[in-house]
């Protein structure tokens, strides 16, 4: 499957926010110090962060049926971590006045034609089996971290950046969730997206912790049977 870009159309970009007034109060010589002003995103770095509002929302509605049709611990987990991702976004866009492409928050809606497409068909695929689903929760995380790690390129702004690495920590623990479950049922977990090599890297080493909330975000990986999911 080709990798979803970040290079999509942008949308409705409102006025990042201004420079604060000045502080009362004498600096030397009777000069006024001003307010930190709040650095401002470039286009780039604005449709960046609204495509990954609606890309966390695609891994939160994609598990959110997977349970639904499966009825397994692991998606649960999974899918409370990708709302608190979903939240951590919106936080930035409150930040800098961005709009919410995610206002309407109903499962399996998208604003995003491409993501709204992919949300399609990804349900599909994880509706012929158990591991089909767990297939498509690997494969998510896989373009998650190729597209965390395209911002985190693209940027030199530090709220973005350290917001996409605590996002990218979370999605590799995911991964590992996903890789050990399905190795659990007895089949190696074969990369779907990312290379071989950065797959195994990732699934070989050990659960990571900090940022928002990444050593929690894949703990259920032994779980995915807690609910009595089915084969």
């Amino acid at each position: 499957m080709k990798r979803t870009t970040l290079g999509l159309s942008i949308i409705a970009l409102s006025a990042a926010l201004t420079a604060g007034s000045a502080i009362a109060g004498g600096g030397p010589r009777g000069q006024q110090p001003m307010a930190p002003v709040t650095p401002t995103l470039d286009d780039a770095e604005a449709a960046a962060l609204l495509f990954m509002r609606e890309e966390e929302k695609l891994a939160r509605d994609v598990y959110t049926m997977m349970d639904d049709a499966w009825n397994a611990a692991l998606f649960v987990n999974i899918a409370t971590s990708e709302q608190r991702h979903m939240d951590s976004v919106k936080r930035l866009l409150d930040r800098y006045a961005l709009p919410d492409p995610a206002l309407e928050d109903a499962v399996g809606y998208f604003s995003d034609a491409s993501l709204q497409a992919l949300y399609d068909e990804l349900l599909s695929r994880g509706e012929g089996s158990y591991l089909d689903a767990l297939q498509v929760g690997g494969l998510i995380e896989e373009v998650d971290i190729e597209d965390l790690a395209d911002a985190i390129a693209a940027t030199d702004n530090t709220d973005l950046r350290t917001l996409y690495d605590n996002l990218m920590r979370g999605s590799r623990n995911h991964l590992r969730a996903f890789a050990a479950e399905i190795e659990r049922m007895g089949v190696p977990y074969e990369a779907q997206h990312l290379e071989q090599a950065d797959v195994d890297a990732i699934i070989d080493s050990p659960m990571e912790r900090g940022g928002s909330n990444g050593g929690q975000n894949g703990q259920g990986g032994n779980s995915g049977g807690g609910k009595g999911g089915r084969r």
